[in-house]
């Protein structure tokens, strides 16, 4: 059984936006990006990509610890206690530059440099 099924699977098709948690020597850094991103690149089994625009800081965290937290919420989804569910996945990331994906990517987005992939490892609902 994957780790993007179920309630987080339909919460990632509602939200609106993720926030996405690197750490570096100067300790965690937040980045964001659309949730309407993360759909129209399609969401593969267990795994997310996005759109990479500058993410500098994001790609230097990366190389020397590739883990990653993300944060999704949606109002539209049932909660645990009523409207709005959230949910926080545990995983690894690298922004990649293979280029059939960076293609892929760039008919969408012209404006990216490279592609943000988060192999997702683990989901914990919230609200």
């Amino acid at each position: 059984m994957g780790v993007i099924e179920g309630a987080v699977r339909d919460l990632l098709e509602k939200t609106e936006f993720v926030t996405i948690v690197t750490e570096g020597p100067d300790g965690p850094h937040v980045v964001g990006n659309w949730g309407d991103y993360l759909r129209r690149l399609g969401i593969e089994g267990d795994k997310l990509v996005l759109p990479a625009g500058y993410y500098r800081k994001t790609e230097e965290n990366l190389r020397s610890n590739p883990r990653v937290q993300i944060l999704a919420a949606s109002r539209s989804v049932e909660g645990s206690h009523g409207p709005g569910q959230g949910c926080l996945l545990h995983g690894t990331g690298a922004i990649v530059n293979d280029p059939e994906l960076l293609e892929r990517v760039k008919a969408s987005f012209p404006w990216a440099r490279a592609v943000l992939v988060i192999e997702v490892g683990r989901a914990e609902l919230q609200l």
